[in-house]
């Protein structure tokens, strides 16, 4: 696979890009500053580098969907996967990129925070989402980590409930640094989890699917 680094790597979706291609085989293409803002010549160097993995911010991708929009055909990209994060994502933008018969290409959306090592969940987007009212949907968590939904007692929530989302796992980092106030406040031990638990302060709900 070939992935890009688009993203500075003082931006934490960087060490998904890096670390995604690289500990996997994978080639990484290093976008220079300039490429990287301009839409037109990013996608050219997508079709040119024959990406594979594309990993983008909703908005940015937005402006790489006007580019698309204006070609005759898709055939000629070589992306199996368009991974979105850092941003809430609308499904509802992605409709021009189906309506040009993308969809073998797939997309998924991920939910994560720097303390938490970048991504937590994932979620596969259909072409039903993005032609419905699906909302952001972040699906379930990756294998090393777990995600709970919590009231402000920290007590479990059920199904369509909305409250606050903490995460546990392999994950989680150790708090921030010289800052012991702070991780004390961020970072907790609770019974719902045998590992140190991170309070995201973002909202979320179970759907009855489990996502």
């Amino acid at each position: 696979d070939v992935w890009t680094l688009f993203h500075s790597y003082a931006f934490d979706f960087s060490v998904w890009e890096i670390f995604g291609a690289l500990l996997f085989g994978g080639k990484l293409v290093i976008v220079p500053d300039q490429i990287s803002k301009s839409p037109t010549d990013f996608y050219e160097l997508i079709e040119k580098e024959k990406v594979t993995v594309l990993n983008q911010t909703p908005s940015a991708f937005k402006q790489l969907i006007r580019i698309d929009s204006e070609q005759i055909t898709g055939d000629h990209l070589s992306l199996k996967y368009i991974i979105f994060g850092g941003e809430k994502l609308d499904f509802s933008i992605l409709k021009p990129w189906i309506d040009k018969n993308h969809m073998k290409i797939k997309l998924v959306n991920m939910y994560g925070i720097t303390e938490t090592t970048v991504h937590v969940t994932f979620y596969e987007i259909t072409k039903e989402d993005i032609l419905g009212k699906a909302k952001s949907i972040i699906g379930k968590p990756i294998d090393d980590l777990s995600l709970f939904i919590v009231n402000k007692d920290l007590q479990m929530l059920p199904v369509g409930v909305p409250g606050e989302i903490l995460v546990s796992g392999k994950g989680v980092s150790k708090g921030y640094y010289g800052r012991p106030d702070l991780t004390k406040e961020s970072f907790l031990e609770l019974p719902l989890s045998d590992e140190r638990v991170y309070r995201t302060g973002d909202l979320g709900r179970y759907l009855p699917d489990g996502n």
